[in-house]
């Protein structure tokens, strides 16, 4: 799977942007391979909409599929990129554009949402340590657009770094880390 898929074209933003597809594509980034008939039995949906949806995927880029297939009677599709990108001032040039990447925050705001919901429901499962690491922090930072882009990519190089660090440690989960970077003006809170 290649690391990253920069989208410049408004359109593939909003074909990922659907519901279905944008779940669709992060379960085959976060749990492999599978078929339309396994995700739709995953998201209560039919096999014929699973279908579809990635079908579309596919059109744009986001999916394929898999060159492992079980048997010749499956059709087992994969995600072709880890994350997807893009420039919010290139796709804001078109309504469509800037839809399409409103969604996508609202998209990431209820995965963190659900993440932390989950783990709130079900923290005595992992143990103290985890229950103790696990968190959120917020700070107001007075910092130029050039800084910000600097932290984003300080955190994911650091996010990698520990991934390659604890590859091989027992004790590993799966962690949701989120960095949010946005301009606010008077009193947040």
């Amino acid at each position: 799977m290649n690391d990253s898929f920069h989208v410049t074209d408004p359109r593939a933003l909003k074909a990922v942007a659907h519901p279905l597809r944008v779940r669709l594509l992060g379960a085959l980034r976060s749990q492999g391979p599978a078929t339309a008939t396994e995700l739709a039995a995953m998201f209560g949906e039919s096999s014929g909409s699973t279908s579809y949806h990635l079908r579309q995927l596919a059109k744009y880029g986001f999916v394929e599929e898999d060159s492992e297939q079980r048997d010749r009677r499956e059709r087992r599709w994969r995600a072709v990129h880890a994350y997807t990108s893009w420039s919010n001032l290139e796709l804001a040039g078109t309504p469509e554009g800037r839809e399409a990447v409103a969604f996508m925050r609202r998209r990431q705001l209820e995965l963190l949402r659900s993440g932390v919901e989950a783990f709130d429901r079900d923290s005595a499962s992992f143990g103290p340590e985890w229950i103790e690491a696990a968190g959120m922090s917020d700070d107001i930072a007075r910092l130029t657009p050039a800084s910000v882009a600097t932290l984003y990519a300080r955190v994911s190089a650091m996010v990698k770094e520990l991934e390659e660090h604890d590859k091989d440690a027992p004790d590993t989960e799966r962690v949701s880390v989120f960095v949010s970077a946005h301009p606010v003006r008077g009193y947040v809170g």
